[in-house]
């Protein structure tokens, strides 16, 4: 991933030579340049792309290196016979496929070391990009991929239900395309996610186990299958509990992107009124930091004038010590799955077999299996 920043249109950057270097793999994906036909020269990479010699010679060195290209002394630089060897699947060899994410953090950081540990098992080359959660920078990482000839692409999908241009041109093209964590509803394709359903429907039985029967969803993406699962998973426990929906607390609404004093004023809002909830049940780990740190900043105490919950533990930290419960996903499993489906997707070629979609289980953790808990209060 590349952690060099972005520039004014959001694009990571990556070094000239990098790019031109994919650029000429591109061309070689493409056919337009064959075994046993000269490739394009040092002068002629400088000219085509107006970049220095330094750099033309470290993009051809590199596809040297990569097994891409070979130089023949005497006769120049000719695209290799065979591509670098890979381990080999049951039908042939795969060389790279893409791992697309928005974001960074433990629980993303889980699920690509999961895709990571299947592509070493398989000799797969991993591409991997950050979409920084734009479906601009979302696209231009897939149609690049396109570009270079992977063999696949998993992606986990920036907020929104409707495919983005590129993904639709992937399922046009027929490339194998896995999403982890959600899906995308009027598209088929392979998937795996974890059961949020039963994320909503498990923790909020527990916590009216416990005696909360006034809880708040807070939100952060609100535009996605995940969030709209859980938050039935929610309702679905509250009426099977014969406990009335109150439709100010199970807002669909983002929460975590708006300023600190918009957040503050729908927390006051919430504790003020006259049956304020008991329960703040947030989206993930993040969205638990996020409100302790606004009710810190409220002077509201955290147990005591309200309890945490955590729709997931995706956070910067250990988020049990602060909740009264949590649900722990399966994080690194996702991606495993998800890069075993993209292998077994890819080896099968064309083939018409029906999309999967792999629903992993979840666990509800409780702050009684907590080493210690931490108190939000006012300073």
């Amino acid at each position: 991933m590349d952690r060099s920043g972005a520039d004014i249109s959001g694009q990571p950057k990556i070094p000239r030579y990098e790019q031109v270097k994919q650029d000429l793999l591109g061309m070689v994906s493409r056919g337009e340049y064959v075994p046993n036909e000269p490739f394009v020269s040092q002068r002629e990479v400088c000219e085509r792309f107006g970049v220095s010699t330094t750099t033309a010679i470290k993009a051809l060195n590199d596809l040297v290196s990569d097994g891409v290209l070979i130089r023949q002394q005497g006769r120049g630089t000719f695209v290799a016979e065979r591509p670098a060897p890979v381990k080999p699947t049951r039908r042939g060899s795969v060389r790279s496929i893409a791992c697309v994410i928005h974001g960074m953090g433990p629980h993303l950081s889980a699920i690509v070391s999961g895709v990571e540990s299947v592509c070493a098992d398989l000799g797969i080359q991993l591409v991997l990009s950050d979409s920084k959660a734009s479906v601009e920078v979302q696209d231009r990482s897939i149609r690049r991929a396109l570009d270079n000839g992977v063999s696949g692409v998993v992606l986990y999908p920036v907020d929104g239900d409707s495919p983005s241009p590129a993904v639709a041109e992937l399922v046009r093209r027929q490339v194998p395309l896995v999403t982890v964590d959600r899906y995308f509803p009027e598209l088929a394709t392979d998937a795996v996610i974890v059961d949020n359903f039963a994320v909503g429907f498990e923790l909020t039985s527990y916590l009216l186990g416990q005696g909360h029967q006034r809880m708040a969803t807070l939100w952060d993406e609100a535009d996605c299958t995940s969030v709209r699962d859980r938050l039935s998973g929610h309702v679905h426990a509250l009426t099977t509990y014969g406990v009335p929906v109150c439709p100010d607390f199970t807002l669909l609404r983002s929460y975590r992107q708006l300023p600190e004093p918009e957040r503050k004023a729908i927390l006051s809002g919430l504790l003020d009124g006259p049956e304020p909830p008991t329960v703040l049940l947030c989206a993930h780990g993040y969205m638990v930091a996020t409100v302790a740190h606004d009710l810190a900043a409220l002077g509201r105490e955290v147990p005591g004038e309200v309890e945490l919950a955590g729709m997931d533990d995706a956070g910067p930290f250990n988020v049990l010590p602060l909740t009264i419960a949590a649900a722990a996903l399966p994080a690194t499993e996702m991606g495993r799955q998800g890069m075993r489906l993209l292998a077994e997707r890819i080896d099968e070629g064309k083939s018409e077999r029906p999309c999967r979609r792999v629903v992993l289980p979840v666990s509800i953790r409780t702050r009684e299996s907590a080493l210690g808990y931490l108190k939000v209060v006012s300073s």
